[in-house]
C-alpha cells in the first residue's frame, strides 16, 4: 500500500481510500498496510499519519464489503515501539503484524527474536526478510529456525533479493516443528515467477511458496491475481500455463527494474511505484515525505517505455473503468 499524497505532502485520504478498492477489486488476497512502500516516515512525529492511513485502510474495506481480505499491518521500531504498534493494528481490526527490522538501531539476532516474541503476544506475525539496499540486514538460517519456533508466527516475507538467503529462510521454516503453520511469501520482485513455481521437498511431497507480499504488486494488481491463477495451474500440472508464466516472468523482472530503480541502487523504488499509480490517477501526485525519494532522472521515461513493450502487465483499462467509482 503506497501514500497518497498531495503536492504539497498533506495526506489524502479520498485517494488512500480509493486505492484501497481498487486493491480489492482487483481481486488481491489482502493489503500490507505502514510498510516499505507506505514510507517508514509515517511514524515521525512531524508527520503522525501511523494511525490515520491505518484507519482509512481499515475503514474502506469495511464500507465496501471487502472485510474478507487479509490485513496486514507493518510494524517498525525497537520493541516498546512495535509492541504499541501492533497494539494500535489490533485496535483498527488488522489480522497480521509484518515486523520489519529495526533499522537505524543496531539490534543483535537474539533481541530481534525477543522482539518478535513480544509482538507475537499481541497480534500473529509475519517476518520480513529486507534487502540490504534499502535498510534490510543479513540474517542467519539459525536466526530463522528460531523465529519459525515462535508461536504466533504465522509466515515469512523473503526479500533478500538473494537466492541464497531466500533459501536459508524455506529450509528454516521446513525444518521447523511448526512449519505447517507457517505460510511463505516472496518478496523478491526481481524473482517472482521464479520463486512461485519453485517445488521444495517436504516431508515425502512439495510444498510451494504460497504467494507473494511485493512492492510490485502494488502496480498491475489484477495482473498479478491473473498471474496467481496460472501459478496455481502450473503446480497441477497445466503446461500452457508453466510456459506462458515463464514467457511472462523476464518481462516482470525487466518492469520491475524500471519501477524499482534498480540501476541506481533502488534510490527510486517508492517514488517508481507511485509514479506509476499517479499516472493511472490512483494518487493525487508522485510525491514522498522524504525529499530524497524521487524518480531518478530517466527512470518515469523507462517505466513508460515498458508499460508501452508489455501492455498487458498493466491495469490501465481496468484503472480507468472504476476510478471515477472509487474516488466517489
Amino acid at each position: 500500500m503506497p501514500l497518497a499524497l498531495r503536492h504539497d505532502r498533506t495526506y489524502d485520504e479520498r485517494y488512500q481510500a480509493a486505492l484501497t478498492r481498487y486493491y480489492a477489486e482487483a481481486g488481491a488476497g489482502g493489503i500490507a498496510v505502514a510498510v516499505h512502500a507506505t514510507q517508514f516516515e509515517i511514524r515521525d512525529l512531524s508527520t503522525r499519519l501511523l494511525e490515520p492511513v491505518l484507519e482509512t485502510v481499515a475503514t474502506s474495506l469495511r464500507d465496501h464489503g471487502h472485510e474478507d481480505l487479509l490485513r496486514v499491518a507493518g510494524i517498525a521500531g525497537p520493541t516498546a515501539q512495535a509492541v504499541a504498534e501492533a497494539e494500535v493494528a489490533r485496535e483498527l481490526g488488522y489480522d497480521a503484524a509484518l515486523l520489519s527490522p529495526p533499522m537505524g538501531t543496531p539490534a543483535t539476532e537474539t533481541e530481534m527474536l525477543e522482539r518478535a516474541r513480544a509482538v507475537a503476544e499481541v497480534m500473529p506475525v509475519i517476518g520480513f526478510y529486507l534487502q540490504d539496499a534499502v535498510g534490510g540486514m543479513r540474517l542467519s538460517g539459525r536466526f530463522w529456525r528460531a523465529f519459525a519456533e515462535i508461536d504466533g508466527v504465522v509466515g515469512v516475507k523473503m526479500a533478500p533479493f538473494d537466492r541464497y538467503r531466500t533459501l536459508d529462510v524455506v529450509t528454516a521454516v521446513l525444518e521447523s516443528s511448526r512449519a505447517d503453520r507457517i505460510s511463505l511469501y516472496t518478496g523478491n520482485d526481481d524473482n517472482i515467477v521464479g520463486d512461485l513455481i519453485t517445488p521444495f521437498e517436504w516431508r515425502g511431497g512439495e510444498r510451494w511458496i504460497d504467494g507473494g507480499l511485493l512492492g510490485q504488486w502494488a502496480v498491475g494488481t489484477r495482473r498479478a491475481v491473473e498471474s496467481m491463477s496460472l501459478v496455481h495451474a502450473a503446480r497441477g500440472g497445466d503446461d500452457a500455463a508453466l510456459r506462458r508464466l515463464l514467457a511472462v516472468g523476464p518481462q516482470l523482472t525487466e518492469l520491475n527494474q524500471a519501477v524499482f530503480d534498480a540501476e541506481n541502487a533502488f534510490r527510486g523504488c517508492i517514488a517508481g511505484v507511485g509514479y506509476v499509480l499517479w499516472r493511472q490517477g490512483l494518487l493525487p501526485s508522485t510525491r514522498c515525505l522524504s525529499h530524497r525519494e524521487v524518480l531518478s532522472p530517466g527512470q518515469a521515461e523507462r517505466i513508460d517505455a515498458l508499460h508501452k513493450r508489455y501492455p498487458w502487465l498493466s491495469d490501465t483499462e481496468f484503472i480507468e473503468e472504476h476510478r471515477d467509482r472509487w474516488l466517489s
